[in-house]
């Protein structure tokens, strides 16, 4: 696991779950190694919002829709950015298993109103083969995102 975000949730008493599985590079199949049902699984997509990079965190088993995104961001322009725009921002995470800490990377973190419905998420910790399993509200406590409605 990332050693920085475990000790930042073993620094602020949160309890959590690690769950090692063998690689993995979608959501969907992540959730079907680990057993662990594709709503509560929050997949991590960057996405440029008027030049700024922002985190956008969603059901694995749903898709962003970008127009939504940019009209309650109240966003010119949303689109989604690509790996070699962000990946410096990622030093210490494999791409495309960053956690939803943006709060760890100075980056805006906007959650899926459906997401906040469960009582337990799970998430790449900064690797295809480890899952971090914790309480939604804990989550919510630490990273304080804005919720908001822009998923199918």
């Amino acid at each position: 696991m990332l050693a920085q975000l475990k000790n930042y949730l073993d620094g602020k008493g949160i309890k959590y779950v690690s769950v090692v599985h063998s690689r993995a590079y979608t959501m969907q199949e992540v959730a079907a190694l680990t057993h662990i049902p594709g709503h509560q699984m929050a997949k991590v997509v960057i996405v440029d919002l008027d030049g700024e990079m922002a985190m956008a965190v969603l059901p694995a088993d749903q898709k962003i829709v970008l127009q939504d995104l940019r009209e309650i961001t109240g966003s010119d322009q949303a689109r989604f950015a690509s790996e070699l725009d962000f990946q410096e921002r990622f030093p210490n995470c494999e791409i495309g298993a960053m956690p939803p800490f943006g709060n760890l990377y100075g980056m805006e973190v906007y959650v899926s109103e459906s997401l906040t419905q469960n009582d337990q998420i799970a998430f790449n910790a900064g690797s295809h083969t480890e899952v971090i399993k914790m309480a939604y509200r804990d989550f919510a406590r630490l990273v304080q995102p804005k919720i908001m409605s822009f998923t199918t």
